[in-house]
């Protein structure tokens, strides 16, 4: 492979080397330094490819990779700020290619965010996109006559406003959607493309998500204040006498939506939305944290990444009870929570139709959980019919249970 890139590069650089005059006249230390950004850059983009292709589920498998994939984005960085005038004059090096590369490492902080709940990660994936925006990045991306460039700008924009949601930066998502807008009336003009629905569409999502989540708090002096969900380290409870900490850890939270036609933007339900952020505590500053125990992060070096972090993986219902048995009698005969219903519509109101000789074969039953009981495990049932749940789920091996009656 190393071979591989090696060719790519020397390829890739005696086109460039020829297109910016005579070879022979360049210094063999600039050479060098060509060489070795264009085979950082073929490097980071292969590691950062396969990202894809990383199990969703479990730590050993990916941890190592990111690790790798962060200390090659981490060389190019700074190899690109140590040489910025040479790869100008040599390389042609554009402000939109120093953009891309943040805006890879944004989406690298964010995804390992996804995988670890450590919402740290969310502050320096807005670091990064914020200084994209800052120093205009994109900026000259609209004067060429490039659409895939521009579709870059939109994603990039896309992605800062998920990155946004979560963090509750609602001030700057509002200043996002208008620029959003903006380029996306500006490109759907200049080109004719067959995605202008497609772009129009992710405005509309937006929107809606807003709206359907319109929880303002106003202070005495009627200043809005951005409320969170968040556990915050003040605000945590106290251990119960004996308790000793990390006796029992979240190791892992299966977050399961299931409700028709949901508010979303990108691949963020509105329910997910909310409910991810009472799994999760609030932000810290990655730097402030470095000599605590189970916080050795930083960009500069992820080779060594707390391993105690929780994750939360999510997955269907129909996926999740396709793994089951169901057998006819016991835990089954209460009911559960429905994954899939056949409806007909009539004046406006949906119809529920189903036979009642049969039971339910979509649905999630109490005793398709019994497996995850073998160890400490809590679960909110947020349903009408939780009492399914509270019944038969109490009379299995240990474990902790909080359920709702009403949604």
């Amino acid at each position: 492979m190393f071979c591989f890139l090696l060719r790519r590069t020397e390829f890739a650089l005696k086109e460039i080397m020829s297109s910016g005059g005579a070879e022979d006249d360049i210094p063999q230390a600039e050479r060098k330094t060509v060489t070795d950004f264009c085979y950082l850059l073929d490097k980071s983009k292969q590691l950062f490819n396969g990202l894809r292709d990383l199990p969703q589920y479990g730590q050993k498998q990916w941890q190592s990779y990111f690790g790798r994939t962060f200390d090659v984005y981490t060389k190019l960085w700074k190899f690109q700020q140590q040489h910025r005038q040479v790869l100008d004059n040599r390389y042609g090096l554009k402000r939109w290619q120093i953009g891309e590369i943040a805006s890879k490492i944004g989406q690298l902080y964010y995804h390992y965010y996804l995988r670890t709940s450590e919402t740290s990660y969310l502050n320096e994936a807005f670091s990064f996109y914020s200084a994209i925006r800052q120093r205009s990045y994109y900026s000259q991306v609209n004067k060429e006559d490039r659409p895939e460039l521009v579709v870059k700008k939109l994603r990039y924009y896309a992605r800062f406003i998920v990155v946004c949601l979560l963090l509750n930066k609602m001030d700057v998502v509002k200043d996002l959607v208008k620029e959003l807008s903006d380029e996306i009336e500006d490109y759907t003009h200049r080109f004719n493309t067959e995605d202008q629905v497609e772009w129009n569409l992710v405005l509309q999502e937006v929107a809606a998500f807003i709206e359907a989540d319109p929880v303002m708090v106003l202070n005495d002096d009627n200043t809005i204040v951005i409320t969170s969900n968040r556990l915050s380290e003040t605000g945590a409870p106290l251990l119960e006498q004996g308790m000793i900490v990390g006796q029992l850890a979240l190791a892992d939270a299966l977050i399961i939506g299931n409700c028709n036609n949901q508010v979303k933007f990108s691949e963020l339900t509105i329910d997910m939305f909310r409910m991810l952020q009472a799994l999760e505590r609030e932000p810290m500053n990655l730097a402030s944290q470095m000599n605590k125990p189970g916080m050795q992060v930083s960009f500069v070096s992820v080779t060594k990444l707390a391993t105690d972090l929780n994750i939360h993986n999510r997955a269907s219902l129909p996926l999740l009870i396709s793994n089951f048995f169901l057998p006819s009698a016991g835990p089954y005969d209460f009911g559960g929570v429905l994954t899939n219903s056949n409806r007909d519509v009539i004046n406006g109101d949906a119809i529920h139709k189903r036979n009642q000789s049969y039971k339910e074969m979509h649905c999630l039953h109490p005793g398709d959980l019994y497996p995850f009981t073998r160890k400490p495990l809590f679960i909110i049932v947020d349903s009408s019919n939780s009492v399914a749940y509270k019944v038969r789920l109490f009379k299995t091996a240990a474990y902790m249970i909080g359920y709702s009656v009403n949604p």
